[in-house]
């Protein structure tokens, strides 16, 4: 059986730009994809801290080091330049793979800098 869990989020980034007219998606800084593993078009969750809604989409790299997290598309209804948001990835793992995985999270600060990277400890996986 497969579980989904937590791989790795983006925690607290402050969206930049909203695109209403863009295909779709949500540009990342591909600094802060490469800290969380998240490849391009991999799905991710946006969660907005500012507003509580949530939406599902694709990551797509944005210029290294630009800091810039833009919401594209249909999604630009739900999330709007500076608000803070949690961008998540999950994958799926058998009850083997979960043990020893350890989810990552990237902490930035209010330019979507990288202020802390940490690797959770896996003492959940002691309820397998």
């Amino acid at each position: 059986m497969l579980r989904t869990f937590l791989r790795s989020k983006i925690h607290r980034a402050t969206v930049t730009q909203a695109d209403l007219d863009y295909v779709g998606s949500i540009t990342i800084d591909s600094t802060l994809l490469e800290a969380a593993q998240i490849l391009p078009h991999e799905q991710v969750d946006v969660l907005n801290i500012t507003n509580g809604k949530r939406l599902t989409t694709y990551a797509i790299p944005g210029e290294a080091d630009s800091g810039v997290i833009g919401i594209n598309g249909a999604a630009a209804h739900l999330v709007s330049p500076g608000d803070l948001v949690i961008i998540v990835c999950y994958a799926q793992y058998t009850e083997q793979e979960i043990n020893g995985h350890q989810p990552r999270v990237i902490l930035v600060d209010q330019a979507n800098r990288i202020t802390d990277c940490i690797v959770e400890s896996d003492s959940m996986n002691s309820a397998t």
